[in-house]
């Protein structure tokens, strides 16, 4: 299904290419985590959201709801299904179709100003008394 996308094509696309912010579609599900669906053409209902400079800042995706495609894809992702049985009984036990995302704040505050380091923005450093205000 073609090579994976690492980070030096994602900056391609975003600094290269297009020179703005950028969402990137229909992965193939080898490339994506297990629990991701599985859309007909063998690509998953996920998207990221790619910042130039950045890289992703936002990732997003539609859930598997299906039991045994679940289950297949826990299986070719080589994961112990005996350690995912309690993910499986929350789809065997009822669900919903459902999404979720995730967004890295450091990541967005860094692009709006304009900081090189993410450690410029982060809001409770790990080294208190560091940071010049």
């Amino acid at each position: 299904m073609g090579e994976r996308l690492y980070s030096e094509h994602e900056h391609f696309l975003t600094d290269v290419i297009f020179g703005k912010p950028v969402f990137v579609t229909h992965y193939p599900k080898e490339q994506k985590a297990f629990y991701m669906l599985v859309e007909e053409d063998g690509t998953v209902g996920a998207t990221d959201l790619l910042f130039p400079g950045i890289g992703e800042v936002v990732g997003a995706s539609e859930r598997e709801y299906r039991y045994e495609v679940l289950k297949e894809r826990i299986v070719e992702c080589g994961l112990d299904l005996s350690e995912y049985q309690w993910y499986l009984d929350t789809r065997r036990f009822g669900t919903c179709q459902h999404s979720g995302f995730g967004i890295g704040l450091e990541r967005l505050m860094r692009y709006i100003t304009g900081m090189e380091n993410i450690r410029d923005v982060i809001a409770y450093p790990r080294t208190p008394g560091n940071a010049e205000f």
